[in-house]
């Protein structure tokens, strides 16, 4: 299965530039030392979660394998590098013909991680797997970011209706991305229509104020958009005054009006008075949709407001007070030499500030108890015990340089509910806490 196989757009740029110098600069003197060939094991995790969050949520994935597949030095590129002389000629001839050729595996996307959770892990040379090291982060840590913002506001949402809509707060590209994270973490749409058109995000939007400010009046505002878009659509009522606006609202659609949007003020105050007066006008299936500035702690609390689907925005797209996850790239195993029969030795950093690793090719897996409520995340480099055999966590992703774990955007996002709802209850909880399951090293 391939991008073209789902739908996905298949002229995707070249990702090489999507890197630090010094990724090159390593590259040149390990093929001029003869170590760039050594067979190197690569994995991906945070040392901590977030301050106060009880789980961290993986996304970004499938942009992974996209930014992989598309890893390569073009005519343009190698032109670059060498106007700039940023690697010498035997280093520009090897870049001209690489493509990753191993392996990855990883957590799917959609899962639940946990602090030193290896979420991702990089096999091959060494030349090859140190060269994807910034991009691979740089999708992670902020996809993952949001993703997490978006599951605890799924989880305090109730099963009500969550909007995606920050594309204004944030850059266009990032918008597009954070988008598709959300989606995995719970949201169910965006008003973003480059979302819904590369990834298949369902997409919403009616009108803003400024539609309304444009008519002579609030009622031939109304009328206009009911008029185009139906009775089913969404009319924003706190332009002016919103008692007023809900009267007109149900005056020009009937009781068939879809929902009205309130954008400001007292919400839970606002959306009691507006869920009365449309009852009163036998509107009792118009639903209202709130927006202006929610996070996780407004949604929560908002849960006893009759409220049917939130808007959020600024703090979804920069992970609600956390924009990265702080994940790392590391050397976790390399060859004893360049013989391809060689061992695998594991190394770590050992540094002072608690930025030491821990060495060796792991493997992972979630210990459940008897209720099948996850206890633990166990993390091995040895063989995994028996009672495990069934719960390990890391799939094949990439397999001889070739995607085998590409899938729908709509399995991330099931198997994120999923994994969610097998963690223990105090996971969804935004009192501030270590994180929920501990990390136990085999």
């Amino acid at each position: 299965m391939n991008a073209a196989d789902l739908g996905l757009p298949v002229d995707v740029p070249s990702t090489a530039l999507f890197t630090d110098q010094y990724e090159l600069t390593m590259l040149q003197a390990a093929l001029r030392g003869g170590t760039a060939d050594r067979r190197s094991v690569f994995e991906v995790f945070t040392r901590r979660l977030p301050e106060g969050r009880r789980y961290g949520v993986l996304a970004g994935v499938g942009r992974v394998l996209d930014a992989v597949e598309n890893f390569r030095f073009d005519p343009a590129v190698l032109d670059f590098l060498r106007e700039r002389a940023i690697v010498d000629g035997p280093t520009l001839e090897w870049l001209s013909r690489y493509r990753f050729s191993g392996d990855v595996w990883g957590y799917p996307e959609g899962e639940v991680y946990f602090p030193g959770s290896p979420v991702l892990r990089v096999e091959g040379s060494f030349a090859e797997c140190v060269l994807l090291e910034t991009v691979i982060l740089s999708i992670l840590n902020h996809d993952s970011a949001i993703a997490a913002a978006a599951s605890r506001m799924s989880a305090v949402a109730g099963g009500r209706g969550l909007i995606e809509m920050g594309a204004r707060r944030t850059h266009e590209l990032a918008a597009v991305a954070a988008s598709r994270a959300a989606y995995v973490g719970g949201f169910d749409s965006t008003s973003d229509l480059a979302a819904g058109f590369r990834y298949g995000i369902p997409t919403v939007g009616t009108s803003a104020h400024a539609f309304t400010l444009l008519h002579d009046s609030e009622k031939d505002a109304f009328r206009a958009q009911v008029e185009s878009l139906g009775r089913g659509t969404t009319l924003l009522v706190d332009t002016y005054d919103v008692a007023e606006a809900v009267r007109t609202a149900v005056e020009v659609a009937g009781p068939e009006l879809g929902a009205v949007r309130i954008d400001s003020g007292d919400l839970l105050l606002v959306a009691h008075r507006v869920r009365a007066q449309l009852d009163e006008l036998g509107a009792r299936d118009t639903r209202i949709v709130v927006t202006s500035d929610l996070d996780e702690y407004a949604i929560a609390s908002l849960a006893a407001a009759p409220v049917d689907a939130y808007g959020v925005g600024t703090q979804l797209v920069t992970g609600s007070g956390h924009p990265t996850c702080s994940m790392v790239y590391k050397l976790v195993a390399r060859a004893a030499s360049a013989d391809p029969k060689a061992p695998l030795v594991p190394v770590a950093k050992k540094s002072l500030g608690g930025k030491a690793s821990v060495g060796g090719r792991k493997w992972a897996a979630r210990r459940t108890d008897a209720a099948g409520v996850a206890e633990a995340e166990v993390v091995g480099t040895g063989p995994v015990p028996p009672e495990l055999a069934d719960r390990q966590l890391l799939v094949r992703l990439v397999e001889g340089g070739q995607v085998v774990g590409r899938e729908p955007l709509e399995a991330a996002r099931s198997r994120h509910i999923a994994a969610r709802a097998g963690l223990p209850m105090s996971a969804v909880q935004l009192s501030r806490g270590e994180p929920v399951l501990p990390t136990e090293y085999a």
